[in-house]
């Protein structure tokens, strides 16, 4: 019986990992294709991959991509790594209710956060206008743009909005693994609360904000949902542009750039992995 049991569990087990991957290995296969064809293979070849390189919207797409997605990380990361430096030196009863609070966007649903940070952007325009209208009014030196519209700048924003909490928490329980008392005896040898913290937190905490950054730029190079609500029609992300295309026919430049972009998380995934895997010996090795 426990034998008939194991079977299944494992059958069950290879058709949901084929229902998952089946797609994505098709899609994989299809992007070496000679042919344009989706199902019908022509032989083996790179064209598809040499015109995605010659393709100025998707390369404009990438380059947009990838400058938010690394100066989202890095805001993220700082201030991220400052924000859970001071979660860390709160009162528990303090700290418990703004970690609550700092968990929300990552259970959040990603529309309910795209469209609530649209709609904050729309409100915060709307008396950006007022408020520049009367002050260009009462004054001459100083003309205020009138008009604010969303794209980089609100893209990049909302960015560093979902990214912050999972850089906190993966550098939270760096710092409560840390000695409390090394930044009282740095203090005591003479060194600032700065120094104490380049030459003393930092050390500690480094493997939670790697880790942390590394995150956030999964996230955001990964992100749909909150990028189509908040870059507006001056910028356009990887993802959103894959989207446009798909409404008109499935290119197999599509299937170039989600092999590529596929494989770019994938490496970043298990870059994380990794890095959580060997940090987790250490800690063994240091019990023993």
């Amino acid at each position: 019986m426990k034998k008939n049991n194991s079977a299944l569990n494992r059958l069950f087990m290879v058709l949901v990992f084929v229902f998952l991957y089946a797609p994505i290995v098709l899609l994989i296969i299809f992007s070496f294709n000679a042919g344009n064809s989706n199902t019908v293979w022509k032989g083996f070849s790179l064209e598809w991959y040499g015109k995605l390189l010659h393709d100025r919207l998707i390369m404009q797409s990438v380059y947009t991509t990838l400058l938010v997605s690394l100066l989202a990380t890095a805001i993220a990361t700082v201030a991220g790594t400052f924000a859970a430096i001071g979660f860390y030196s709160m009162r528990r009863r303090v700290r418990e209710p703004l970690m609550t609070v700092n968990n929300i966007p990552m259970m959040n649903a990603d529309i309910v956060t795209g469209v609530s940070l649209c709609l904050f952007f729309v409100a915060f325009f709307s008396f950006w206008g007022d408020f520049a209208a009367w002050f260009n009014g009462v004054q001459s030196l100083i003309r205020l743009p009138s008009r604010l519209t969303m794209g980089f700048g609100t893209l990049l924003i909302a960015h560093v909005s979902f990214n912050i909490p999972y850089v906190i928490l993966s550098v939270g329980p760096k710092l409560r693994q840390m000695d409390k008392n090394l930044v009282d005896a740095a203090q005591d040898l003479g060194c600032t609360w700065m120094q104490a913290f380049f030459k003393v937190i930092l050390p500690e905490i480094k493997p939670g904000i790697v880790s942390g950054a590394l995150t956030a730029f999964t996230m955001s190079i990964d992100d749909f949902v909150i990028s189509y609500f908040t870059a507006g029609s001056s910028a356009s992300t990887l993802a959103m542009t894959i989207y446009g295309m798909t409404k008109k026919r499935v290119s197999p430049e599509i299937n170039a750039i989600s092999t590529l972009l596929f494989v770019t998380v994938l490496i970043l995934l298990a870059i994380v992995n990794i890095r959580e895997a060997r940090q987790e010996r250490l800690r063994e090795m240091r019990r023993i």
